[in-house]
């Protein structure tokens, strides 16, 4: 060793050795590459964990919301909402302009 390699700081050793590394194409393409295949599989590990973790939990059950104060509405069936569509008048309709963004009170009110 001379005597500039030793009273060379360690920030510059490290720059040096980081230039010489960033030249590589492994550094530069396959380590990437790398660290994202194996996040993506821990990342997908971890999400499907909570996922199961979750299905496992139940609902609440009608009496249960009730006594928590909650106030359920009925039951919604699929023919339930059909038959309130059914009913409805579609053919008298009246198409109304929303407001925009740039228009004043004034304009929005006309």
């Amino acid at each position: 060793m001379t005597l500039q390699e030793k009273t060379r700081s360690p920030f510059e050793h490290l720059q040096n050795t980081w230039k010489v590394y960033s030249r590589k194409k492994f550094v530069k393409y396959g380590l990437p590459f790398l660290i994202f295949t194996v996040g993506g599989s821990v990342a997908l590990k971890e999400w499907t964990q909570i996922r199961y973790q979750f299905a496992q939990v139940k609902g609440v059950t009608n009496e249960e919301a009730e006594k928590m104060g909650l106030h359920r509405e009925k039951k919604v069936t699929v023919e339930g909402v059909f038959e309130e569509i059914k009913t409805l008048d579609i053919d008298n309709w009246e198409n109304k302009r929303g407001p925009r963004p740039w228009e004043t009170t004034e304009q929005k009110k006309q």
